[in-house]
C-alpha cells in the first residue's frame, strides 16, 4: 500500500509544525499516517485531538484519530477548539495532543500542531523529525486498536483561564473582540459568558466560524486586518479592542483611540502583573522584543532572559529557568501556570484585568510601557540570506559603541538603537526589526539597514 509522497512529507513538516496546501500537500492519508507515527513516537496510551473551523479540519482530525488508534492509542476528540484550548486539554488530561489548524494562513492551507503530554512542544529537534521519518517509512504496529471518544472541555477551559486571571477590578469595561471568523468566535463567548453581569459589555465582530475568512484574513499582525476593529472601537466608545488570529493562540490589542498597542508593551504589562505575584521571578523575552521589557523586569527586581524567536525555544528556556512568563513581539504569550504554553485569551484577560483596576485609559496605561519607537517587522526578498547578513555585519562591526551577536540571525546594538535581521525559516526573506531612543533615530537606522540589505542583494 503506497503511503504519502516522501517529498511532500518533507515539504510540509516545518520547524515547529506541519503545514501546507489542502488537498495537494495535506490530505487525510497524510493525517492518518501522522496520527499513527505520533502515537508511536510519544508512546501514548491516549492522545487528545482538536480542530479549527476550516472546512477540511474535521476530516483531517478524524483521519489522524484513526491512525493513532491503529497504533494502539485511545483518542479523546474535543472537536472545535482554539490551539490554547488543545494545550489546556493536553495539560488537564496529561496526554499528548494534536491540533488541526493553519493558524493565520489563508483558507487553502491546513496543518497540525503537535505536542507531548502537558503541552510540551514537539519541534524538529524534539521528536517532529522522528514522526516525519515514520510517516515516510512506517513501522509496523501490533496489538489491539485503541478507541475514540468525544469530550466537551470548553467550559473547563474557560473556568481554568478565569481562575488564573480573575477580573476583580471594579471598573466595568466595553470590549470589542474581532475573532476574524476564527476560533475566538467559539472560545470568547465561553470565557466572557462566565463573568458576573455588568463586568464586561462584549461587542462581537466576525464571531461566525468560517474557514474561508470572508471579512479579512485572521492575521492581526498585518495592520490592514486591524482596521475594522480600530474603527469599531472608536465608533462604540469602547475601552479596548482585542484581535485574535485564526486559532486564537495570539492576541493583539487596540486602545480606546483605535491605536494598535505594541505586543512588547503588552509583554511588559503582563510581566509587571506576574512579577507582582512572584517577586524576583524570571521573565523570558525574545530578541526582537523592545529593550523596554528587560529594563522593566530588572527595575521590578525580576530576571530577564533573552531567547531566540520561536515557541519551542521559549518553552524550553522557560522550563530550564522556571520562568513565570514569556512574551514574543509576534503576539505569543506564554504562562508557567498554563503548562508553559501560549494563550491569546490569557493575555487578553491580563489586559482586561489591568484596565479594570484603574480609571486611566488604556493609551495612558501603555504609554509608560512603550517608550521606544519600533519599526515593526519589515521583510525583504533576498536570494542569499547568509551573504547579505554577513555584509550587514561587516558594515557595523568595529563601529564605536556597537556590539554584534548572533543568537538568532544578527542583532546589532548601540546605546541609542538596536536592530535584528533574521532569515525566514520557510521563504527567501530577511526580516528586519529596528528600535530607537526616538522615532528619528529608529527611522534612520531602519532606512540605513534596509538600503544595505537591498543594495547587497
Amino acid at each position: 500500500m503506497g503511503g504519502p509522497d516522501p517529498e511532500v512529507v518533507r515539504a510540509v513538516f516545518k520547524a515547529y509544525d506541519v503545514r501546507g496546501l489542502v488537498p495537494d500537500q495535506i490530505d487525510e492519508p497524510l493525517a492518518r499516517a501522522t496520527g499513527r507515527a505520533h502515537a508511536q513516537v510519544t508512546g501514548a496510551a491516549t492522545v487528545v485531538v482538536g480542530h479549527d473551523m476550516r472546512p477540511s479540519s474535521p476530516g483531517l482530525a478524524a483521519a489522524f484519530a484513526a491512525g493513532a488508534t491503529e497504533a494502539g492509542a485511545d483518542v479523546v476528540m474535543i472537536g472545535l477548539a482554539s490551539t490554547d484550548m488543545l494545550y489546556f486539554a493536553s495539560g488537564h488530561l496529561g496526554v499528548p495532543g494534536a491540533m488541526f489548524t493553519a493558524s493565520h494562513n489563508p483558507a487553502q492551507y491546513n496543518g497540525i500542531k503537535l505536542c507531548r503530554a502537558d503541552a510540551v512542544p514537539l519541534g524538529m529537534e524534539s521528536g517532529l523529525a522522528d514522526i516525519r521519518d515514520l510517516v515516510v517509512e512506517p513501522r509496523p504496529v501490533s496489538g489491539p486498536a485503541g478507541e475514540v471518544r468525544s469530550v466537551d472541555l470548553l467550559d473547563a477551559y474557560a473556568a481554568h483561564l478565569l481562575e488564573l486571571v480573575p477580573l476583580t477590578g471594579a471598573r466595568p469595561l466595553t470590549v470589542v473582540v474581532d475573532a476574524g471568523n476564527g476560533m475566538a468566535g467559539h472560545t470568547a463567548p465561553a470565557v466572557f459568558g462566565r463573568l458576573p453581569e455588568g463586568r464586561v459589555a462584549l461587542v462581537p465582530m466576525y464571531f461566525e466560524l468560517d474557514g474561508t475568512f470572508p471579512n479579512h484574513e485572521a492575521n492581526p499582525i498585518e495592520p490592514a486586518n486591524l482596521r475594522d476593529l480600530q474603527a469599531r472601537v472608536v465608533e462604540t466608545g469602547a475601552d479596548i479592542g482585542l484581535a485574535f488570529d485564526g486559532d486564537a493562540d495570539r492576541c493583539f490589542v487596540v486602545d480606546e483611540r483605535g491605536v494598535a498597542v505594541s505586543p512588547s508593551a503588552l509583554t511588559a504589562l503582563i510581566a509587571r502583573r506576574e512579577l507582582a505575584k512572584e517577586p524576583g521571578a524570571t521573565v523570558i523575552h525574545n530578541l526582537i522584543t523592545s529593550r523596554a521589557v528587560p529594563e522593566l523586569v530588572r527595575e521590578l527586581g525580576g530576571v530577564p532572559v533573552r531567547t531566540r524567536v520561536g515557541h519551542s525555544f521559549i518553552k524550553a528556556t522557560m522550563a530550564e529557568t522556571d520562568a513565570i512568563f514569556g512574551g514574543e513581539h509576534s503576539g505569543h504569550f506564554y504562562f508557567r501556570d498554563f503548562w508553559r504554553a501560549d494563550s491569546g485569551m490569557l493575555a487578553a484577560l491580563h489586559a482586561l484585568a489591568a484596565l479594570s483596576e484603574t480609571d486611566r485609559p488604556l493609551s495612558e496605561l501603555m504609554a509608560e510601557l512603550d517608550p521606544y519607537p519600533l519599526s515593526g517587522e519589515i521583510n525583504s526578498e533576498v536570494a542569499d540570506t547568509a551573504a547579505v547578513t554577513a555584509a550587514v555585519a561587516a558594515a557595523y562591526d568595529g563601529r564605536d559603541g556597537v556590539t554584534l551577536d548572533r543568537l538568532d540571525g544578527l542583532t546589532v546594538s548601540h546605546a541609542d538603537w538596536t536592530f535584528n535581521v533574521r532569515p525566514s525559516n520557510t521563504e527567501p526573506l530577511l526580516r528586519l526589526n529596528a528600535e530607537g531612543r526616538d522615532r528619528a533615530i529608529m527611522e534612520r537606522v531602519r532606512d540605513d539597514v534596509l538600503a544595505l540589505i537591498r543594495k547587497e542583494d
